[in-house]
This record gives C-alpha cells, structure tokens and sequence, in this order.
C-alpha cells in the first residue's frame, strides 16, 4: 500500500509535510520520503529506510534543515520515493500510490520509443515510481503525460508531482484510491488521508473524482481533467487499510466498521460473554456488534505498541507471524472461562488467527467464536499491494478449496459457487476453515451487509478480491 502528502503554503512547508506525511505511516512499511522545493534552494529530498525506526525519528534532522513552500511525501510499502526526475518537461519530483501489473509491458514499449534503461532496485524490479515518470515524458506537457500513465497503467495509480509552479494531484482513473485536498489562509494539502491535513490545521477543501487531475499553486486549485463517471473505490480501504478517523467519499472508516458489526449481530444467533475486536482494526467492528447485540465489549488482550510495529510490515511471513504473537498481552481474568466472540478485519492465510485463537484457550477461553468483518478472500488482488504473496495458494481459501475440490485447477464457475453464501460449496469452505483454524464457530460477514455498510452502491465499489468482479 502507502500513503502520499503534499503541501503548498506561502508560509513554508516542511513541518506540515513532515507531520502529514507521518500521519500516513499505518499505511506503510519500508520506506519514507520528502521533497521540497524552494525558489533560491531549488529541490531537495530526503529518503529513508523505517522498517525498524518510525518516520518521526528518521526524519526529524530533514525537517530541521529543509526549507521551501512547496513539498510531497510518502510513505511508501516498496519503492524509494519521491524521485527527483530531469526530463524534457523540466526538474520534477514525483510520488505514487501505485499497483501496475503491466510493467514488463509498459517497460518494453518505453525502450522501443528509445527509453534507454530503468534502474532495477535490490530486488530486481523496476522502481514503479520511476515508470510512472518515464510514461508522463512521452508527452509533450505534463498534463497530457500524466493522463497517459494513468490510462496506459493496469492496476491501479494516483501521484503526486512537484514542479516550480506547484503540485499536479492525480486520482487512479476508477478512484481506487483517493486523493483529498485541504485548505487554510496560507495555502492546501493533497493527501491519501484527510485527517492528516485535518491534523495540520487545514479544513476539507475537495475530494477529487476518479482521473481528476488538479494543479495546486499558492493562487489557488485549478481541474485540468475533469473526473469520470466510472469509481470502484477499494471496499478494503474502510475494512482494514483506513485508519479509524479517516474518511472516504464521505463516510468515516470508524463509522463503517460500526455498521459492519452491527450487520454481524443481525445475522449472529450465538451467546457469548463478552464481544472482542483483534486489535487495531477489528475493534471498531467489534464495537459495533456490542453495539447492535447488547453483548458487553471487553479487550481480553492488548496490543504491546510502544515497540512493535504493525504486523504487515516485516518483509517475511515468518517474521510477521514473529511479531503478531509477541505484540498481544492477555488480560487474564477477561479471558478464563468466558465464551469469546472475537472480530478481526479479514483471514488472509489464517496462521495469525489460529495462533491468537489457541493463545486464548491456552490462557483459559471456553470458546473462540470467530466473526471476520469482510467475506472470504478467494482472488488475490490486483488493484492494491494487498499482500506480496507469490502464490494465490497462499490464501487459506484457495488451500480449502483445492482439498474440497482435489485441484488447484477450479474453473470460475465453481469459484464463484465459493463465494456465494448460500450455496453448499461455500458452507463447507467455511467448516473446513473453522476446523483447520481450531474455532468454535465460524462466520463471515456477507458482501451484501459489506456493502450496505458503506451506504455506497456496488457499481462504485471494488469487491474484486470478494467475489472476482471486476
């Protein structure tokens, strides 16, 4: 994933890009960067690794030397960014949250218009940041260059770039993820989150719309490309990646997750003592099917934050699996001899969730009933960096599904019986999880419940990884 920001005020720009960009550090894992840009000083940037050290930390000294009125930041899951890019459009920076899955494609016809190389990264790849700014230098002006990259990308892409003259913001072309814009007496803010803006002391301004394309000056906000008619906003965004008071297209994720849990209890017909949320993200959820059941809400155990980090951001599954167990501290007498009702945003490969699970009984549970508060997860997705996996077996769907059906070779027609709720395939998927996962019960929020809990309609919505619609 990651998380962008950007900044123009006539007052200097460093501190709100500083904060506003580490306000987007949930979103992150391996990578931060600024750029800023001052009119005697011209660009200067700053990157660094914050896998193990927070973005505050690792960029306190910049911020303390940076000077201009104009900057971008990130924070960013893979690639080093921002880039400082010389083209024949000027000296650059640019941004991106991006997911292109076409950038063998996209990297050759650059070389057959006489591109010369790109600079592979540690892994091999190639930095996705630097395409995106090698497919804007196929036109002749920004403007039309960045239409360019945001039509030629398959996946997903909304950036931020820097020139001299201001800052051009950029939503995905379906608006899978957003860009908002915030202002006060001194200047704007682009961001991925508005309540990082919101933070800085600038009020909602704008959302921009799928491909909107906008250039933020000191003078003010000007739409060089109007937004389409056509949005499928990642569902997800509300679900797990949002933090809680970040809003998008209008509803708040912490309000979202309310009407998830409720949407939960309505179907729910169990009798637990207590109702828990998998910290961070399923607590809300969990709030909310108390809410709605008038089942108390307890925290049977806490997450350790002043150390560990978000457990999605370690680089190895193993690593990650390392941490999700060491950052939760059991409350002992919430949790001996009571019934649990426990929520977590989603299961993606399920271990994290059968270790919790089994920690709980270990610290004296009686039962374990497991409400996850999106449907199963049965196509990897191909919009957000979701998870790196290298395989779609990887999720414990497709592993149930391969022992039910004897392959991993299912046609869509049977997959899209796995992902019907009321179809018999899809009911012993869910039994064959819960008996593999060592539950007690089992139950799925349904994606007809998800998506009345957005208040948005389905056509707007991405629920690709859900269901397989694109």
């Amino acid at each position: 994933m990651g998380g962008i920001f950007g900044v123009v005020n006539k007052k200097g720009c460093v501190y709100d890009l500083f904060f506003g960009t580490d306000y987007h550090s949930h979103l992150g894992t391996r990578r931060g960067g600024m750029v800023v840009y001052d009119s005697e000083k011209g660009f200067d940037r700053a990157i660094h690794n914050i896998e193990n050290s927070p973005f505050r930390t690792k960029f306190g000294r910049d911020a303390e030397e940076m000077e201009g009125t104009m900057g971008i930041g990130c924070i960013s899951d893979y690639e080093p960014q921002p880039l400082i890019v010389r083209s024949h459009h000027g000296t650059f920076a640019i941004t991106t949250v991006s997911k292109i899955n076409n950038t063998e494609e996209l990297s050759r016809e650059l070389f057959e218009c006489g591109h010369s190389h790109f600079l592979e990264m540690s892994g091999g790849e190639v930095n996705a940041t630097e395409l995106v700014a090698s497919l804007i230098n196929q036109k002749k002006n920004l403007i039309e260059g960045i239409e360019y990259a945001l039509e030629k990308v398959d996946g997903s892409l909304s950036l931020l770039l820097l020139t001299p003259k201001g800052i051009y913001a950029a939503r995905d072309k379906y608006g899978r993820t957003p860009i908002v814009l915030g202002q006060n007496d001194d200047g704007y803010a682009a961001s991925f989150e508005d309540f990082a803006f919101i933070k800085c002391g600038y009020s909602p301004y704008k959302e921009l719309g799928p491909g909107e394309i906008d250039v933020i000056t000191l003078d003010g906000v000007k739409m060089l490309k109007a937004p389409g008619k056509e949005m499928k906003i990642c569902t997800f965004l509300w679900t797990y990646y949002g933090y809680p008071s970040a809003s998008y297209e209008g509803l708040s994720v912490e309000q979202m997750r309310y009407n998830c849990g409720a949407c939960l209890a309505k179907r729910d017909n169990v009798k637990p003592d207590t109702v828990a949320g998998v910290p961070d993200s399923g607590t809300a959820h969990a709030v909310g099917y108390s809410n709605a059941s008038g089942i108390p809400f307890s925290r049977p155990f806490i997450k350790y934050t002043p150390t560990w980090s978000r457990s999605f951001m370690p680089t190895t599954q193993k690593m990650r699996n390392f941490v999700a167990g060491k950052k939760l501290i059991a409350v002992q007498d919430l949790i001996k001899d009571k019934k649990l009702l426990l929520i977590d945003d989603s299961i993606v490969r399920g271990t994290q969730l059968r270790e919790t699970t089994e920690f709980l009984y270990k610290s004296g549970a009686k039962e374990v009933h497991i409400r996850p508060a999106c449907p199963p997860l049965v196509y990897a997705c191909k919009y957000l960096n979701f998870s790196r996996s290298s395989s779609i077996m990887d999720l414990i769907t497709r592993r149930v599904i391969k022992k039910l059906e004897g392959t991993e070779d299912v046609s869509e027609e049977t997959l899209k019986d796995y992902t019907n709720p009321d179809h018999e395939k899809y009911q012993a998927m869910v039994e064959e999880i819960r008996k593999e996962l060592h539950f007690t019960s089992l139950q799925f929020m349904r994606l007809d419940d998800l998506i009345e809990s957005t208040g948005l309609p389905k056509e707007k919505l991405c629920t690709y990884c859900w269901d397989g619609e694109e």
